[in-house]
């Protein structure tokens, strides 16, 4: 099964820079947790500890925002694309989600 995955400019450094990359499973938890197999501290910049999406994280199957396709537990199917976006917001929250999206390195 492969899905097409978009990543934001902000987590390239993850992917090596590559602007999309691959990645398999059956709901975008399972993708998250396959693609960390490939690229280490990725799924831990979109995925809280508590094990929910970041607030500050927009993630899209197909143009569908995964909020309203059960988050992590939105189904996938092989030739889906999968996109990644940091939220857009002003002022200092906007500072705050970009130094947690980059994390510590």
């Amino acid at each position: 099964m492969a899905i097409e995955v978009r990543i934001p400019t902000i987590l390239r450094s993850y992917t090596g820079g590559a602007k999309s990359v691959e990645g398999a499973g059956d709901t975008l938890a399972d993708l998250l947790a396959d693609l960390d197999t490939r690229h280490a501290g990725l799924r831990g910049r979109l995925v809280t500890d508590q094990g929910a999406l970041h607030r500050f994280v927009n993630v899209y199957i197909n143009d569908e925002d995964v909020r309203f396709l059960g988050a992590l537990d939105a189904k996938l199917k092989d030739g889906d694309t999968v996109t990644v976006l940091p939220a857009v917001a002003g002022g200092a929250f906007a500072i705050a989600a970009a130094a947690a999206l980059a994390g510590s390195r």
